[in-house]
Protein backbone atom coordinates (compact mmCIF):
# COMPACT_ATOMS: atom_id res chain seq x y z
CA UNK A 1 0.00 0.00 0.00
CA UNK A 2 2.86 2.51 0.92
CA UNK A 3 4.39 1.71 -2.69
CA UNK A 4 0.91 2.88 -4.23
CA UNK A 5 1.09 6.07 -1.84
CA UNK A 6 4.36 6.89 -3.15
CA UNK A 7 4.00 6.15 -6.80
CA UNK A 8 0.90 8.95 -6.77
CA UNK A 9 2.02 12.47 -7.83
CA UNK A 10 0.83 15.00 -5.09
CA UNK A 11 -1.33 17.00 -8.09
CA UNK A 12 -2.80 13.92 -8.37
CA UNK A 13 -3.27 13.22 -4.56
CA UNK A 14 -4.85 16.85 -4.55
CA UNK A 15 -7.55 16.07 -7.11
CA UNK A 16 -8.51 13.39 -5.38
CA UNK A 17 -9.43 15.53 -2.93
CA UNK A 18 -11.03 17.62 -4.33
CA UNK A 19 -12.77 15.15 -6.48
CA UNK A 20 -13.77 13.79 -2.73
CA UNK A 21 -15.11 17.24 -1.83
CA UNK A 22 -17.14 17.41 -5.08
CA UNK A 23 -18.99 14.28 -4.76
CA UNK A 24 -19.88 15.04 -0.77
CA UNK A 25 -21.19 18.34 -2.20
CA UNK A 26 -22.99 16.33 -4.64
CA UNK A 27 -24.60 14.20 -2.34
CA UNK A 28 -25.62 17.64 -0.06
CA UNK A 29 -27.50 18.35 -2.99
CA UNK A 30 -29.23 14.39 -3.34
CA UNK A 31 -29.65 14.96 0.33
CA UNK A 32 -31.46 18.72 -0.12
CA UNK A 33 -33.61 18.46 -3.51
CA UNK A 34 -34.23 14.91 -3.56
CA UNK A 35 -34.67 13.43 0.01
CA UNK A 36 -36.18 16.93 1.06
CA UNK A 37 -33.58 17.30 4.07
CA UNK A 38 -33.43 21.46 4.26
CA UNK A 39 -30.20 22.76 5.23
CA UNK A 40 -30.25 24.54 8.41
CA UNK A 41 -28.01 27.82 8.66
CA UNK A 42 -25.05 25.99 9.81
CA UNK A 43 -25.41 23.64 7.11
CA UNK A 44 -25.36 26.09 4.72
CA UNK A 45 -21.69 27.20 6.74
CA UNK A 46 -20.12 24.10 6.91
CA UNK A 47 -21.21 24.05 2.85
CA UNK A 48 -19.32 27.02 2.24
CA UNK A 49 -15.92 25.42 3.86
CA UNK A 50 -16.55 22.67 2.20
CA UNK A 51 -16.53 24.11 -0.78
CA UNK A 52 -13.22 26.28 0.56
CA UNK A 53 -11.29 22.98 0.75
CA UNK A 54 -12.25 21.63 -2.69
CA UNK A 55 -11.10 25.07 -4.06
CA UNK A 56 -7.90 24.58 -2.19
CA UNK A 57 -7.67 21.27 -3.07
CA UNK A 58 -8.32 21.87 -6.47
CA UNK A 59 -6.12 24.94 -7.01
CA UNK A 60 -3.16 22.83 -5.25
CA UNK A 61 -4.16 20.21 -8.30
CA UNK A 62 -3.58 22.75 -10.70
CA UNK A 63 -0.28 24.85 -8.92
CA UNK A 64 1.45 21.55 -8.67
CA UNK A 65 3.54 23.54 -6.21
CA UNK A 66 7.14 21.99 -5.30
CA UNK A 67 7.41 20.54 -1.62
CA UNK A 68 7.11 23.98 0.24
CA UNK A 69 3.62 24.55 -1.95
CA UNK A 70 2.67 21.85 -1.56
CA UNK A 71 3.31 21.84 2.16
CA UNK A 72 1.41 25.61 2.26
CA UNK A 73 -1.30 24.08 0.49
CA UNK A 74 -1.92 21.48 3.15
CA UNK A 75 -1.75 23.11 5.91
CA UNK A 76 -4.10 26.01 4.73
CA UNK A 77 -6.77 23.23 3.95
CA UNK A 78 -5.85 21.23 7.12
CA UNK A 79 -7.14 24.94 8.41
CA UNK A 80 -10.17 25.74 6.82
CA UNK A 81 -11.03 21.89 7.85
CA UNK A 82 -9.88 22.43 11.49
CA UNK A 83 -12.13 25.69 10.63
CA UNK A 84 -14.96 23.09 9.82
CA UNK A 85 -14.43 20.86 13.13
CA UNK A 86 -15.29 23.34 14.86
CA UNK A 87 -18.53 24.71 13.08
CA UNK A 88 -19.92 20.64 13.55
CA UNK A 89 -19.16 20.19 16.73
CA UNK A 90 -21.10 23.22 17.40
CA UNK A 91 -23.83 21.54 15.40
CA UNK A 92 -23.56 18.35 17.22
CA UNK A 93 -23.60 20.10 20.72
CA UNK A 94 -27.20 21.92 20.12
CA UNK A 95 -28.28 18.40 18.19
CA UNK A 96 -28.05 16.95 21.48
CA UNK A 97 -28.88 19.52 24.28
CA UNK A 98 -31.91 18.80 25.90
CA UNK A 99 -35.19 19.66 24.35
CA UNK A 100 -36.06 22.69 27.10
CA UNK A 101 -32.71 23.92 26.02
CA UNK A 102 -32.64 23.95 22.47
CA UNK A 103 -32.56 27.71 21.78
CA UNK A 104 -35.73 29.10 19.55
CA UNK A 105 -35.67 29.32 15.71
CA UNK A 106 -34.90 33.04 14.38
CA UNK A 107 -34.96 34.14 11.16
CA UNK A 108 -33.88 32.13 7.81
CA UNK A 109 -30.64 32.60 6.89
CA UNK A 110 -31.37 34.75 3.61
CA UNK A 111 -33.59 37.18 5.65
CA UNK A 112 -30.23 38.15 7.66
CA UNK A 113 -28.13 38.46 4.91
CA UNK A 114 -30.50 41.11 3.50
CA UNK A 115 -31.68 42.51 6.56
CA UNK A 116 -28.88 42.22 9.02
CA UNK A 117 -24.96 43.31 9.43
CA UNK A 118 -23.00 40.35 8.69
CA UNK A 119 -21.55 40.92 12.32
CA UNK A 120 -25.02 40.10 13.85
CA UNK A 121 -25.57 37.53 10.95
CA UNK A 122 -22.48 35.63 11.65
CA UNK A 123 -23.34 35.89 15.55
CA UNK A 124 -26.91 34.67 15.18
CA UNK A 125 -25.85 31.81 12.57
CA UNK A 126 -22.65 30.39 15.28
CA UNK A 127 -24.72 30.88 18.26
CA UNK A 128 -27.40 28.02 16.46
CA UNK A 129 -31.29 27.62 16.12
CA UNK A 130 -34.19 25.87 16.50
CA UNK A 131 -34.05 24.17 13.06
CA UNK A 132 -30.01 23.47 14.04
CA UNK A 133 -31.28 21.02 16.61
CA UNK A 134 -33.30 19.18 14.60
CA UNK A 135 -31.96 15.84 13.29
CA UNK A 136 -32.27 14.52 10.28
CA UNK A 137 -30.98 12.10 7.96
CA UNK A 138 -28.49 9.59 9.72
CA UNK A 139 -26.60 6.73 8.28
CA UNK A 140 -25.10 4.48 10.77
CA UNK A 141 -26.54 6.09 13.33
CA UNK A 142 -24.78 9.54 12.71
CA UNK A 143 -26.43 12.39 11.17
CA UNK A 144 -24.92 15.10 9.14
CA UNK A 145 -23.28 17.38 11.30
CA UNK A 146 -21.12 14.10 13.11
CA UNK A 147 -20.41 12.51 9.00
CA UNK A 148 -19.20 16.45 8.05
CA UNK A 149 -16.84 16.19 11.24
CA UNK A 150 -15.35 12.74 10.42
CA UNK A 151 -15.24 14.26 6.41
CA UNK A 152 -13.59 17.20 8.18
CA UNK A 153 -11.00 15.63 10.09
CA UNK A 154 -10.27 12.92 7.43
CA UNK A 155 -9.77 15.55 4.45
CA UNK A 156 -7.68 17.41 6.96
CA UNK A 157 -5.73 14.25 7.73
CA UNK A 158 -5.08 13.74 3.96
CA UNK A 159 -3.98 16.98 3.27
CA UNK A 160 -0.93 16.72 5.16
CA UNK A 161 -0.25 13.72 4.50
CA UNK A 162 -0.06 14.36 1.02
CA UNK A 163 2.20 17.86 1.90
CA UNK A 164 4.67 15.68 3.29
CA UNK A 165 4.52 13.03 0.95
CA UNK A 166 8.08 12.00 -0.12
CA UNK A 167 8.77 12.02 -3.93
Amino acid sequence: MLKIWQSISRRWLFLLGALTVGAMFAAALYLQYMLHEEPCPLCMVQRVIFIAIGVLFFIAALHNAKPIGAKIYSVLIALVALSGVGVASRHIWLQHLPKDQVPACGPGLDYMLENFPMADVWKEVMHGSGECAAKGWTFLSLGIPEWSLVSYVMLGIFALLVGWKKR
